[in-house]
């Protein structure tokens, strides 16, 4: 059974609701999933898994979450080749940045050899029903990438 890790950064719940969502739709893949906050895992850990989604949202003017800057800066220091991997997030259209934690973890998973076969996932604030529906699209291709076929 494959095995994914979901790591986000969420201050008022939306990232982690995101990040649940994409776990329920994983599991239904027969997908083994772990969620963890940023906070309590070092980038390295997600080398013992089959691959990685990672998210955060983006605070203000396009700013990295204080309690994500760790993380973000520790990830350069992992070599993700052979896994699969891929960012998600929330953030705010009222920014002209928006969501660009989202980009800025796709790049660095990227750089550091990550296999990255879905587009990052921004929501505007909190998931309607329209981002669930995107959500679950975003991980059966994720699922499928992650489990070859």
């Amino acid at each position: 059974m494959a095995k994914v890790m979901i790591v986000y950064a969420s201050m008022t719940g939306n990232t982690e609701e995101i990040a649940d969502i994409l776990g329920e739709e994983l599991e239904k893949y027969d997908i083994e999933v772990e969620i963890e906050e940023c906070i309590s895992v070092e980038p390295e850990k997600l080398l013992a898994y089959d691959g990685a989604l990672i998210g955060g949202y983006t605070y203000d003017d396009g700013e990295l979450p204080d309690e994500f800057v760790d993380f973000y800066e520790d990830m350069s220091d992992v070599d993700f080749s052979g896994k699969v991997c891929a960012s998600f997030g929330s953030g705010d259209t009222f920014y002209d940045e928006f969501c660009l934690t989202v980009d800025l973890v796709e790049k660095r998973l990227k750089e550091q050899g990550a296999t990255v076969p879905v587009e990052g996932l921004k929501v505007d604030l909190d998931p309607d029903e329209e981002d669930v529906v995107r959500a679950e699209a975003y991980a059966k291709t994720f699922a499928d990438a992650l489990l070859g076929k």
